[in-house]
């Protein structure tokens, strides 16, 4: 397997730890010109060992897609564990979030979806729309969860 740092270079045009590496990822995941692509660039060092440990592993017992979506969950809901911490009650809210953006990213991957379009901004406003709009969706899951637990 490549090493963190090759990766790193891979997916920001930088070493690890340069300079323009913050602006990098943040230029090359919000301009990719598909949903599964942002997640290609964006937080590579984390990115690096979600697919080593979780999504390599997964993928040899089940579909990549799946695989995929599963990921996302996990890393949702490492980010709850972590809401745990400031938060002191766990809230499920990012295993919910990341699942939804799992899901489009293995459906933009599956059906090839591209932006046509050559203009990078103009791929910041879609993706920067399918992660808002699968975090307000999540907000409605959550709520909804709630509600019905009232």
């Amino acid at each position: 397997m490549i090493s963190l740092n090759n990766y790193v270079k891979k997916r920001n045009g930088v070493p690890l730890g340069h300079s323009n590496s913050l602006g990098n990822m943040f230029k090359r995941s919000l301009g990719a010109n598909s949903f599964d692509l942002f997640w290609v660039h964006w937080n590579p060092i984390w990115n690096y060992y979600l697919n080593k440990y979780i999504y390599k592993p997964l993928k040899r017992v089940c579909h990549s897609y799946v695989a995929l979506v599963l990921t996302f969950g996990f890393s949702g809901f490492a980010h709850d564990l972590a809401g745990l911490l400031i938060y002191t009650e766990l809230s499920f809210l990012f295993t919910i979030w990341f699942i939804i953006m799992g899901v489009l990213a293995a459906v933009f991957k599956r059906n090839k979806i591209y932006y046509k379009t050559q203009k990078k901004e103009v791929n910041y406003g879609f993706n920067a729309i399918l992660i808002v709009s699968s975090f307000l969706l999540a907000k409605c899951i959550l709520n909804g969860i709630y509600f019905f637990n009232t």
